[in-house]
């Protein structure tokens, strides 16, 4: 199974953002396909734990649909929400029950029979690596999920579940605003072990192109609308080619809810920027040489 390689991030399509219809997504997920984003981004938690049912109602009214995508989801964070009563504060938890129900929780909301890939959320300083696994190869057994990957986690905590239950999948900030993935180790890792890594915000957030005073991002910006010249696109899209380019092969997660900006992040997958363009945008971003 190969994902997109623009992966498209629900959590803003529901209640903690665009507010979608069940219309609104129907028109955004057959646009999505159109373009050849086929992989869409889930945790159990978007919208207050509401984004995969409203999501998942679509897939319900044409089925036909589900066998032209990748589903993933997360799970591991308890939020506090009018939807989770019984959670008292803010927590992690990766023990098996809370995985299982977890997924057969995520199954009914996205009205599918299989998680394409599910990703636990963020490190849990509880984790019972050996849990997990037993979890997961139960659940990978009876068809559930079909992959396996982490979320947010550092290159050591990976190390530690990848030796229990094969990891395919490491999703972290990263952006030419977020460098930590490639000076940490994290990328180098998904390259030694073959994960997918996935970058969300990928575009720093969205605001990097706001007017602002700050230095760092005004050398970004100036280089960036400068390759975008050259290439005759918008400086958006050099900064998604900026990962693209990178050897182990980084996968944007776009958190956009307007179907233009997914056609427009296509044209970053059809150039590659030089090398010397790569650390130039390095360069604009740490605001020195390399040594």
């Amino acid at each position: 199974m190969t994902y997109s390689r623009i992966i498209a991030g629900t959590m803003k399509w529901g209640a903690w953002g665009a507010r979608f219809s069940t219309g609104d997504y129907d028109r955004m997920i057959r646009h999505c396909l159109d373009q050849g984003v086929t992989t869409f981004d889930h945790a159990d938690i978007y919208g207050d734990y509401t984004t995969e049912a409203e999501f998942g109602a679509v897939l319900r009214q044409d089925p036909s649909l589900r066998s032209r995508m990748q589903l993933i989801t997360k799970c591991g964070i308890r939020k506090v929400s009018a939807n989770r009563p019984h959670h008292k504060i803010k927590s992690y938890n990766t023990s098996a029950n809370h995985i299982i129900e977890s997924v057969e929780t995520s199954l009914d909301n996205l009205h599918t029979d299989t998680i394409d890939c599910l990703l636990l959320h963020r490190p849990d300083m509880l984790l019972d690596a050996d849990e997990v696994a037993g979890a997961i190869t139960k659940l990978q057994e009876q068809g559930k999920i079909l992959r396996f990957g982490v979320s947010n986690f550092k290159r050591w905590q990976v190390e530690l579940l990848h030796s229990r239950v094969p990891l395919t999948t490491n999703q972290v900030q990263c952006s030419v605003l977020h460098l930590d993935p490639f000076t940490d180790g994290t990328l180098d890792q998904c390259q030694q072990l073959q994960l997918v890594p996935m970058a969300w915000s990928p575009l720093g957030g969205g605001n990097l192109f706001q007017e602002r005073e700050d230095e760092r991002h005004q050398r970004i910006t100036a280089v960036a609308s400068l390759l975008a010249e050259e290439y005759g696109t918008g400086p958006d899209i050099i900064l998604l080619s900026w990962l693209l380019s990178h050897p182990a092969r980084i996968h944007p997660l776009l958190g956009t809810t307007r179907p233009e900006r997914v056609e427009a992040a296509l044209e970053a997958t059809r150039f590659q920027l030089t090398r010397e363009q790569w650390f130039m945008l390095w360069r604009a971003s740490t605001g020195k040489e390399v040594a």
